[in-house]
């Protein structure tokens, strides 16, 4: 499987909270515009994953110029993506370090550059300013954007195969020059390093740019040490991987070991396990397999797959145009909120932005349910069985969402409602009784930290199933207990199945439903979301699902349908 390339940018700062899909796409879609330099393969066709080292905690690997039918795909993704003719010539930043003018890639870098790349590092704490590279290139903001492995930088290396040593070593050499590097010698190898910046060197037929500590643990993979197609856990899921893929992120299983910011959200993801991401690109959208490796004593993430997700989403209302269906919640309601939490970021952390603060706000009594303590396990987690996220209406009066929680025990679920109330009234919002038709127990909730009224119920549904309800206003919580269809029966489901190749669905998003709500609440016109809406309207919808593979390999398939583009 082709591997691929995309390196990192300054760091500044905490690590910025995003959106989990649009990161991927981010980082596999400039991978996906790459491929849209040249239709003519050449080199030695070898996968850079062979002289990386074994113990990378991220891998990044693409086809750089495709042929064919994927040539095609790549340049239609990423004109959606981009909005550009020709989206290539911004991936060149990718390659810039300290020093070096904008390249043109017909003369610099198309008389050397072989058909497959490689990106990766030792560690997770680069692997924020990588992401926001990649970002950089889609939102096209990387004129001043460098390379930055070294010393308190990212460790590790962009390794590239060659069609041509000479013209390769010319490159690495201007580029050096232009860093203001040395000459040094590790092994018998020569290359070229900067004082804690980055290195250079062809080592065999690959250009390897990166930190010197990464530059020399290729050489020493050439030279007889464990390279990463080696480890058992990459061969095993690499094999699963789609043959078609453009472009694969492997995460180590070391690689989510933070709490917050891009390492916690990894562990939010995948659950700490080994996870390939992979790319497949046609003309109408984009396809993400998360592939994980189910091994003993690791917890499910959000891209792991779940029956109770997909039957927990088929029992919500039929218009709805967000869905989300989460299962287990005993085990694994913390994550899934950690997970819900990191897609926020996508909407702004801080408080003067309004959407993620609304959605951090109904987060909060969510929070609670899935609490890490005694009290909490015995009086939420003991009921909680799986659960359903909607969002139907079009405009703010019609808006109708909430989150649904099927339950194991009636009688706890309805006491349930009374002891978040007193959890709530306690850390100082306002609760009053409620009085819901067809529900068992209510209260009406007054969040500071959420502008609208949040009803919380418990009743029995008319499929028979007891269920707890957080909703926005009485009308969510009866289009939750009674919807007069489900999604189960709905097109927009078996849309969704369709798209994922038969797979049930646990996520469905029309865009476009989206972006007319936030338009009307008039948050589009500022940070972060004004800089994410052009590349928003290129998606048309978001369907997800999981499926295992046999053999300990789970995979979760993420399509994002495109708006064609002319031309």
């Amino acid at each position: 499987m082709p591997p691929t390339a995309a390196p990192p940018a300054p760091h500044s700062g905490p690590p910025a909270r995003r959106a989990p899909v649009l990161v991927l796409a981010a980082l596999l879609g400039a991978v996906a515009i790459a491929g849209c330099g040249s239709s003519h393969a050449g080199g030695t066709s070898a996968d850079p994953a062979g002289v990386i080292p074994s113990g990378a905690a991220v891998y990044l690997g693409a086809t750089v110029r495709p042929n064919g039918s994927e040539a095609t795909a790549a340049l239609a993704a990423g004109r959606a993506l981009t909005h550009q003719a020709n989206p290539f010539p911004r991936l060149l930043a990718l390659l810039r370090t300290p020093g070096s003018p904008p390249l043109d890639y017909k003369t610099e870098v198309a008389p050397w550059l072989g058909p497959h790349a490689g990106l990766f590092l030792t560690s997770d704490a680069g692997a924020s300013s990588m992401l926001a590279l990649a970002e950089a290139t889609v939102t096209n903001s990387t004129s001043s954007a460098t390379l930055s492995f070294g010393a308190g930088q990212a460790d590790g290396a962009i390794v590239m195969d060659t069609r041509d040593s000479s013209a390769a070593r010319t490159f690495l050499a201007r580029q050096a020059g232009l860093a203001g590097a040395h000459p040094a010698v590790y092994r018998g190898i020569s290359y070229e390093a900067t004082a804690g910046g980055p290195a250079f060197g062809l080592i065999g037929r690959f250009a390897v740019i990166g930190s010197e500590a990464g530059l020399r643990a290729v050489i020493d993979t050439t030279q007889g040490a464990a390279a990463l197609t080696t480890a058992s856990g990459y061969a095993k899921l690499t094999q699963s991987a789609p043959a078609d893929a453009l472009a694969n992120l492997y995460i180590g299983p070391a690689a989510g070991a933070g709490p917050r910011g891009i390492p916690g959200l990894l562990e939010a993801l995948t659950g700490g396990r080994e996870a390939d991401i992979s790319l497949q690109a046609a003309a109408g959208s984009l396809t993400l397999d998360a592939d994980t490796l189910a091994t003993p004593g690791t917890r499910a993430g959000l891209l792991t797959p779940d029956p109770e997700g997909s039957e927990a989403l088929a029992a919500l209302p039929g218009e709805s145009w967000l869905a989300v269906g989460l299962g287990h919640l005993a085990t694994n309601l913390q994550t899934d909120v950690a997970a819900l939490k990191g897609i926020t970021g996508l909407l702004g952390s801080e408080r003067s932005s309004g959407l993620g603060t609304l959605l951090e706000g109904l987060l909060g009594p969510v929070e609670l349910l899935g609490a890490n303590t005694a009290e909490a396990r015995a009086d939420f987690g003991a009921w909680e069985r799986s659960a359903g996220i909607f969002a139907a209406g079009a405009g703010l009066l019609e808006l109708k969402g909430g989150i649904v929680i099927t339950s194991s025990d009636p009688a706890r679920s309805r006491a349930a409602v009374e002891k978040l109330g007193a959890l709530l009234s306690n850390r100082g919002d306002s609760v009053s009784p409620a009085s819901i038709p067809g529900t068992e127990a209510a209260i009406s909730a007054r969040l500071r930290s959420f502008p609208l009224a949040l009803d919380i119920a418990a009743g029995r549904g008319s499929d028979g199933n007891a269920k707890f309800i957080l909703g926005l206003g009485t009308a969510s919580v009866l289009a939750a207990l009674s919807p007069t269809q489900t999604l189960s029966s709905s097109a927009t489901r078996a849309a969704a199945a369709s798209a994922l190749g038969g797979i049930a669905p646990s996520l469905i998003l029309q865009l476009p439903t989206l972006i007319g709500l936030l338009e009307g609440i008039g948050v589009t016109e500022s940070p972060p979301i004004s800089t994410y809406l052009p590349y928003l309207r290129s998606v048309t919808n978001l369907s997800g699902g999981g499926r295992e593979l046999g053999g300990g390999v789970e995979r979760f398939r993420l399509v994002l349908g495109l708006v064609q583009s002319g031309g």
